[in-house]
C-alpha cells in the first residue's frame, strides 16, 4: 500500500526535473497522476516511463500563464480519473542571473507570469475542483522564498510571493478540508542548476558547497516530500514552507 493509494494528483512541470521524479514517486506511492507541462515531447516521455512501470499516467499539454489552459488541465484531470485529490504547483523558471538594477521589465514579468501567476491559476482552479471533497495542495517555492540571493529579483520574489498565496489559501480552506503547502528545494541536480552554471564545474562546486549536507538533492528527494504533504500522513500540517535543502538555509 502506497501513501498516496487511489488518489488522483496534478504535477506541472511534469516533463522534466522535479515535476517527472515526482510524478514517478507519486505513481509509486498509488496516485493516478496527471502530469503537464508545456513541454509536450518531454512530456509523454515522462509518461510512457510512469506507464512503463506499471502508473496510471496522463500527459495534458499545458500552459500556466494561461487561465483557460489550467482550467483545461483541471477539467481533463477529473474527466479521466473522476476527481482530483491532490496537486503539486511544480512548475517554473529561474529567469536570468542580473544585479537588481538590469532586470528588464520583460524578464521581471516571465519569471512573476510563470512562478507566481501561473501558481496561482492553477491554486484557483485545483480549490474549484477540491471544493466539498477536500485535497491537499502542494506549491513549489525555493529556499529563495525563505531567503534572498544575489541576482535573482524575479525570481526570490516571485518565491517569497508563493509561500505568501500559500499561507493565504491555507487560511482560508483549512476549514473547508483542503491543506495547502509549500515545499522548499535548496540545490537539486537538474537542468535548472546545469542552466545557472553553464555546466562549469567552479560554479557548481560553488552550490554544492553552499549544502551543508555536502551535495545537492535529488529531484526525487523533493516528489517524496510533495507525495509525503499529499498524504493523511501530514494532515495536521496546513499553510507551511517546508525546506527541503540540506540545511542551506539552516547556514
Amino acid at each position: 500500500m502506497g501513501i498516496l493509494d487511489g488518489r488522483v494528483v496534478i504535477i506541472t512541470g511534469g516533463a522534466n526535473g522535479i515535476g517527472r521524479a515526482s510524478g514517478a514517486v507519486c505513481a509509486r506511492e498509488g496516485a493516478r497522476v496527471v502530469l503537464a507541462d508545456i513541454d509536450q515531447e518531454g512530456g509523454e516521455l515522462a509518461v510512457k516511463t510512469i506507464a512503463d512501470r506499471g502508473g496510471e499516467v496522463i500527459f495534458v499539454p499545458t500552459d500556466v500563464r494561461d487561465p483557460d489552459s489550467v482550467s483545461r488541465l483541471v477539467d481533463q484531470a477529473v474527466a479521466t480519473f473522476g476527481r482530483l485529490d491532490g496537486a503539486f504547483n511544480n512548475a517554473g523558471i529561474e529567469g536570468e542571473a542580473v544585479a537588481t538594477e538590469s532586470c528588464t521589465p520583460e524578464a521581471w514579468r516571465r519569471v512573476l507570469e510563470v512562478n507566481l501567476t501561473g501558481t496561482f491559476f492553477c491554486l484557483q482552479a485545483e480549490l474549484r475542483a477540491m471544493d466539498g471533497d477536500g485535497g491537499s495542495i502542494v506549491n513549489c517555492a525555493s529556499v529563495a522564498g525563505l531567503v534572498g540571493f544575489e541576482d535573482a529579483a524575479a525570481y526570490v520574489a516571485s518565491k517569497h510571493a508563493v509561500i505568501g498565496l500559500t499561507r493565504s489559501a491555507a487560511l482560508e480552506m483549512a476549514a473547508r478540508g483542503i491543506r495547502v503547502n509549500a515545499v522548499c528545494p535548496g540545490v537539486v541536480d537538474t537542468d535548472m542548476i546545469t542552466r545557472s552554471t553553464g555546466g562549469d564545474p567552479d560554479a557548481t562546486a560553488a552550490l554544492i558547497a553552499m549544502e551543508p549536507i555536502g551535495r545537492m538533492g535529488r529531484p526525487e528527494e523533493i516528489g517524496e516530500a510533495a507525495a509525503w504533504l499529499m498524504s493523511d500522513r501530514s494532515s495536521f500540517i496546513t499553510g507551511e514552507a517546508i525546506a527541503v535543502d540540506g540545511g542551506l538555509v539552516a547556514r
